[in-house]
């Protein structure tokens, strides 16, 4: 028999569409943190009031309330008007099947990282963390863009290479032991800024493995140390790191990055155990700006209230007559 006929030549390539640019410039930045007493409420409003003026685009926080104080709750919603950012407070009850914690600050380190697929709306598909004493400098846009390449979230290593500083090094427990080998050649991350891909978190199940990681961990009083931070490498899925710059911090990094840092935290300094307060005046140079800029945010909000509220009782009320053979009705 014949061959069969050659099969018809393809059709000619169609010039592909351009791909319009997608603008981003109005899209929310959402941003989550945790804070318990007023040293550190305080914190937070300057990590908030840095985060804004250095990110070009509008940002959102999402607060955790199971912690602040009812005067943070009031106090906020002027700063938010004065620097033109949104706040939105959110709670979570902890599950009756999850093992508890009972010391505070362990309770909000697991606040931290084990509610993230349930805290927030489905519409936020990226939520970026900052702890409370951080001093932003960057533009939080950068992480909002960011790819992840897949991963569900993305942490800063724990100040490596030419970021290592050498004094401290004797205290990094996972350069030795049990953690230098689970790490395996892998860096140690550091929980007080991390991004999370919503979307790949939820469809990937991590909240359910954290929780399970975290149930089984916790049984052990030893494990978990530091637990915001020792859970995700113990879950197992893959971290993404994040460009050194955006988190430096004194006691585990050298002085000379400072000046390239897109963001500044107080991490705890295990050998001269400096107040937080006195470290944030001395080491970061806008703080002090900034504290001063909300207090006076927040004087005036509370004058503005104390006047109104004046005015109100300087003004008397009156009271329509009762008319006769009709019964005035009490309109509450």
């Amino acid at each position: 028999p014949p061959p069969p006929p050659p099969p018809p030549p393809p059709p000619p390539a169609l010039d592909a569409a351009p791909v319009a640019s997608v603008d981003r410039s109005n899209e929310t930045i959402h941003v989550f943190s945790v804070a318990t007493g007023h040293l550190y409420e305080r914190f937070m409003k300057v990590m908030m009031l840095s985060a804004v003026r250095s990110s070009s685009r509008p940002v959102k926080f999402w607060i955790l309330e199971n912690f602040v104080s009812p005067t943070f709750k009031d106090s906020v919603p002027a700063l938010a008007a004065s620097a033109g950012f949104e706040v939105e407070f959110v709670t979570y009850k902890w599950p009756s099947w999850l093992n508890k914690q009972t010391e505070k600050q362990r309770i909000i380190w697991a606040y931290k990282v084990l509610f993230l697929d349930v805290l927030f709306p489905l519409a936020v598909d990226r939520i970026i963390f900052l702890d409370a004493d951080l001093t932003v400098r960057g533009d939080l846009a950068e992480l909002a863009d960011m790819d992840l390449q897949g991963a569900p979230y993305a942490f800063t290593p724990f100040c490596q290479g030419d970021w290592r500083r050498e004094d401290t090094a004797g205290y990094r427990f996972w350069e030795s032991g049990w953690w230098k080998d689970h790490l395996a050649g892998k860096p140690y991350h550091i929980s007080a800024l991390y991004v999370v891909d919503l979307a790949v978190f939820r469809r990937s199940g991590a909240g359910d493995r954290m929780r399970a990681t975290y149930n089984a961990l916790s049984q052990d009083p030893n494990s978990l140390a530091n637990l915001d931070q020792d859970i995700g490498p113990s879950v197992g899925l893959p971290i993404h790191s994040l460009p050194q710059e955006w988190l430096f911090c004194e006691s585990w990094c050298v002085t000379e990055k400072k000046s390239e840092a897109k963001a500044i935290d107080l991490c705890n300094n295990p050998m001269s155990k400096e107040p937080k307060l006195t470290m944030a005046n001395r080491i970061v140079d806008e703080w002090s700006r900034y504290d001063e800029e909300i207090r006076r945010v927040e004087q005036a909000a509370t004058t503005g209230e104390a006047q109104a509220s004046t005015s109100t009782k300087g003004e008397k009320a009156t009271v329509p007559k009762e008319k006769k053979g009709k019964t005035m009705k009490d309109d509450l």
